[in-house]
């Protein structure tokens, strides 16, 4: 069963109408609703809130990692393990085909259902995890494959464990090793891109985020919480914090906003996974055609241009 939010109820409700239209094989009546469909699709998320998109960013149907490894990588292999500790599964790594170009894949998965959540700690990796994405990032840069990232966390781990095996340090060396990894990188925000946990597989030659997408310091609710007290703050805090695909573009701090189609990921899986596979496809052909130095240099300009300003 599909889940809908509050502000979809009259989408939930034409579509109710459309499949009784269906059943009853009303072929004109069901004509009729689809372009009322469309009409109230257009009028509800093209006024979307900060706070509208961070709910489409953290919905229970939205593709997960694996969702798009499964609809755009043929011919896959998993790779597990970071050589050190164990098999974080919050973290998945691929190695396979994108139409044709030999390609590797590490994502942040959230799991479904109870049991696959708590296999996945809801997306919230450990060091291990980290450690695990490097090994695996340097592996492509071995044997010169690209390597696509795709960022979907509400943060890393903040449990006891994870710090006594050294998350800081575990989340700084992806940083320091990514700016200077020899291969094409891209990096691809597919929902919830929180705070480190997001910045560790997010430093890359092309940094995108999907349409409904966040990235943020910190989650609203935790915001909320150290300036206000307040719970109730939430709203407020996803407003002020500049956490959209939109807002961050237009501060420079993302490369591009992939065009997922408007009624959102989680209500057309298919055209979202192919937006994804044909941004990869696009930033590949344009930055193979840039000398290495170029592309290094260009990952530095980039990395150290953030936070700037001029009055």
């Amino acid at each position: 069963m599909a889940t809908y939010l509050d502000f979809e109820k009259n989408i939930k409700s034409i579509q109710d109408e459309i499949v009784s239209a269906e059943v009853k094989r009303d072929t004109s009546a069901v004509e009729i609703l689809k372009k009322r469909l469309d009409k109230e699709v257009e009028k509800t998320y093209k006024n979307l809130s900060p706070y509208q998109k961070l709910q489409l960013a953290r919905h229970q149907d939205r593709p997960y990692a694996l969702d798009y490894i499964n609809m755009i990588l043929e011919d896959k292999y998993e790779l597990h393990g970071d050589r050190h500790f164990r098999d974080d599964e919050s973290v998945i790594c691929y190695v396979g085909y994108i139409d044709g170009v030999k390609t590797v894949v590490i994502g942040e998965q959230k799991g479904r259902g109870t049991k696959n959540k708590i296999r996945r700690n809801f997306g919230m990796p450990h060091p291990e995890g980290y450690r695990k994405a490097l090994r695996v990032a340097k592996l492509a840069e071995k044997f010169n494959l690209p390597l696509l990232m795709l960022i979907d966390t509400p943060g890393a781990y903040p449990g006891i464990g994870a710090e006594e095996r050294n998350q800081s340090e575990a989340i700084a060396r992806n940083l320091l090793e990514l700016a200077k990894l020899k291969t094409t990188t891209i990096s691809v925000v597919i929902g919830e891109g929180g705070s480190g946990g997001a910045l560790a597989i997010g430093v890359s030659d092309k940094l995108a985020m999907m349409r409904y997408s966040v990235f943020s310091v910190i989650s609203p609710e935790g915001c909320s919480a150290i300036l206000w007290s307040d719970p109730g703050k939430v709203e407020a805090a996803t407003n002020a914090l500049k956490i959209t695909s939109e807002d961050l573009k237009q501060l420079n701090l993302i490369d591009d906003v992939i065009d997922e189609p408007l009624i959102g990921a989680h209500r057309d899986k298919e055209n979202a996974a192919l937006a994804l596979k044909n941004y990869f496809l696009d930033s590949i052909k344009e930055l193979n055609d840039i000398p290495l130095e170029e592309k290094l240099q260009k990952r530095y300009e980039k990395l150290t241009s953030v936070g700037a300003f001029s009055e």
